[in-house]
């Protein structure tokens, strides 16, 4: 799923060791807000490596692609937005271009027509 919004909060990144494997973790949590008529506030987080790849900061416009996890523990349920990509606005994709958006203008469309073709005599006796 994706959402755009601005970023107006970065909270402190946080890190531990995982109990169960014992491999380090991090995690780092921001509030977006939506620009909407009626704006919404919508907390998510980045995880493991994803926290050091999307680096974000106040005032950021971006389109952040998400999922959202729901977990239970002692009978509650809890649920996380969990980012996996943030895009910033006016930022170029990362990657190659697509294969054949290469479109040559169209003339008449914010160019010059193109010049007319030479008209040739009707005795022409070129043999091609």
């Amino acid at each position: 799923m994706e959402i755009k919004g601005k970023i107006i909060l970065a909270l402190p990144e946080i890190s531990g060791t995982s109990k169960a494997s014992g491999n380090p973790w991090k995690k780092r949590e921001y509030v977006l807000e939506t620009q909407e008529t009626y704006p919404k506030k919508v907390h998510f987080d980045f995880f493991g490596e994803k926290a050091d790849q999307f680096p974000l900061s106040v005032g950021d416009d971006i389109t952040l692609s998400f999922d959202i996890e729901s977990r239970e523990y002692q009978g509650r349920w809890y649920t996380s937005i969990r980012g996996w990509k943030a895009e910033k606005a006016g930022a170029a994709p990362a990657g190659p271009a697509p294969v054949g958006m290469d479109v040559p203008p169209v003339p008449g469309y914010g160019m010059p027509p193109a010049p007319a073709a030479p008209t040739t005599p009707a005795n022409d006796d070129l043999p091609f």
